[in-house]
């Protein structure tokens, strides 16, 4: 990859354009397995040095409260340094500056949405549960909507800027006022009630979660939060025990900029070019991660403070920091460097801190409520969104692929209230025509890498009426999301019907103008993925499965998944 320009594949445009989608894709696969996106390395130190003023900032913010002055090393350990930790964090992320920023995320101009959406009426907004919950119904953002928010964003810098006065027994600086924590939580669960986006972009299982445990003190708010960890590990863990999750790790290592030799990138496949399956050295690692993942965080919380604290420690650091420098796409960066920060201060800091100096057991509600969730999540994926099911990194999501007419991609720029521009013209505009196409294809490439991506590209052929394909543009649906909501970070729940009916509502789709193909996530007890395929006018024609087996088995360029129909129209 060079430094300021991208690495691409070499191709023969005339010659490759005159090929099927399943061939243009094939050498696209190839590139990925060796190569990469091809980032230039510019892109990559732009992403570090915006991880270095996450930590810059944390460090300010901590030494502007009282009690709080002198090197690191004489308050690291503090409750209140911590609670800003996870403040400032869910505010970066809020702000749309964390998971989901830049050209990583296919953020072009602008690298971000988020707060240019959620302060703007008219732009769409996605309530959970708008029959069930009053007052939540429609989809456009109200003025209402925007005071929420900016409401949500002022709470958390007042908060971040306010010293510790409520008593904190045992440490030496008190912890954040509880009227602060409560008014962060009201805010932020009334703003998911009316949009999950926002629920979803600020992070609300993780930093939401332990804003709750705030609402403590002494030891039930260092218990909680350590429990809150280890559901996290082990709930991520628990969603990779599956057939995909190989191919995330191979594909991820490929796309490594610390994995620099060609060599050790092809080592990760089955048998490059031919057999681009995961090979033993992915299974290794992925099988080995998610063990770790899933055990030494048991450790890492019933030890304390002996050489066990330390050696389980330094395993969970260098398990983030294997995941932080391949710099993935979605780019999770400070989240991940975030979860280090909680391993040095819960962990190792308040090693000695554990269920035995509990006064009120009923803190341990709180992880117990999580790990419900993520549960839940895991045998009924339709239903809970990858992040409060915590199926991060699984492989095993729910996504979309829409089918868009030329006249319907014009429809959505005239009729949606948007910063981005449609992804395809964003491209264009960077790259020029003939590079454009070829970063639309690695897109292509990277999700036909995944299992699903191959179940995808065998259900687009029954999206469209037969013969008529060219006369469609295939978007992933997370690039329709990006435009439409202002943020994306691989759930298809914000992508499905509720934001195709939204889209229609705006637009009024012909019959056959925007098709899209609707894959669920693998229910952990079952081998089989459901599917719908859904006109944005007339509604679901087609529904049925998938059988995971059969998409283990293919290359990222093959599309003919067998399909069981369950109902057709």
């Amino acid at each position: 990859m060079g430094f300021r320009t991208p690495d691409l594949p070499v191709v023969d445009l005339e010659s490759w354009r005159a090929g099927t989608r399943a061939e243009r894709i094939r050498p696209m696969a190839r590139h990925w397995a060796e190569v990469g996106f091809g980032t230039p390395v510019l892109l990559h130190l732009f992403y570090v040095g915006k991880i270095l003023a996450y930590l810059l900032a944390l460090y300010l913010i901590a030494l502007s409260t009282a009690g709080i002055d002198g090197p690191i090393a004489q308050w690291w350990t503090e409750p209140i340094v911590f609670q800003k930790v996870v403040l400032f964090t869910l505010l970066f992320e809020v702000v749309g500056l964390g998971c989901g920023f830049g050209p990583l995320n296919n953020r072009y101009n602008p690298p971000m949405g988020s707060i240019l959406y959620w302060l703007r009426p008219r732009t769409i907004r996605l309530p959970p549960w708008p029959k069930a919950i009053p007052l939540t119904k429609g989809t456009a953002r109200t003025p209402l909507d925007v005071a929420l928010y900016a409401a949500l964003l002022i709470a958390l810098v007042i908060a971040l800027a306010a010293d510790g006065t409520r008593a904190n027994p045992g440490y030496g600086v008190g912890l954040l006022p509880v009227w602060q924590i409560a008014l962060i939580l009201g805010l932020l669960a009334v703003l998911g009630l009316r949009d999950k986006v926002i629920f979803l972009a600020a992070r609300g299982e993780v930093y939401g979660t332990l804003t709750v445990a705030f609402l403590f003190s002494g030891a039930e708010l260092i218990v909680a939060a350590k429990l809150v960890f280890v559901v996290i590990w082990m709930g991520a863990a628990t969603s990779k025990l599956n057939k995909h999750f190989p191919f995330v790790v191979a594909t991820m290592m490929s796309n490594s900029p610390m994995v620099r030799s060609k060599r050790l990138k092809r080592s990760f496949f089955e048998d490059f070019p031919d057999d681009l399956r995961p090979g033993r050295r992915a299974r290794f690692f992925a099988h080995g991660g998610t063990a770790v993942e899933l055990l030494v965080p048991v450790v890492l919380f019933c030890a304390t403070g002996s050489w066990l604290t330390a050696v389980a420690a330094a395993i969970m650091v260098t398990f983030h920091l294997v995941i932080l420098t391949a710099i993935p796409m979605g780019v999770p960066l400070e989240w991940n460097v975030f979860m280090i920060i909680g391993i040095v201060m819960l962990f190792v800091g308040n090693a000695g801190v554990g269920l035995g100096d509990l006064e009120h057991p009923a803190v341990l509600l709180l992880p117990a409520v999580s790990a419900a969730v993520v549960i839940t999540g895991n045998l009924f994926p339709r239903r809970i969104s990858f992040l409060p099911g915590m199926r991060y990194y699984a492989g095993n999501w729910d996504t979309t692929v829409w089918c868009i007419k030329p006249s319907g991609s014009a429809k959505i720029g005239e009729h949606v209230v948007a910063i981005a521009s449609m992804p395809q013209a964003q491209l264009e505009k960077f790259y020029g025509e003939g590079r454009a196409e070829i970063l639309q294809y690695l897109g292509y490439a990277f999700r036909a890498m995944n299992t699903h991506g191959r179940a995808l590209f065998t259900l687009v052929h029954r999206a469209m009426p037969e013969g008529r394909e060219g006369e469609y543009v295939i978007t992933d649906g997370e690039r329709i999301c990006s435009t439409a909501l202002g943020w994306n970070f691989g759930d298809g729940h914000m992508h499905s019907e509720q934001l195709i009916a939204a889209l229609q509502e705006r637009c009024g789709f012909e019959p056959g103008e925007v098709r899209v193909v609707l894959l669920d996530a693998q229910p952990i007890q079952r081998q089989t993925q459901a599917y719908r395929l859904v006109d944005a006018a007339t509604g679901e024609f087609e529904r049925g499965e998938v059988s995971v087996a059969d998409m283990v088995t293919r290359q990222p360029w093959q599309d003919d998944v067998p399909v069981t129909v369950t109902f057709s129209s």
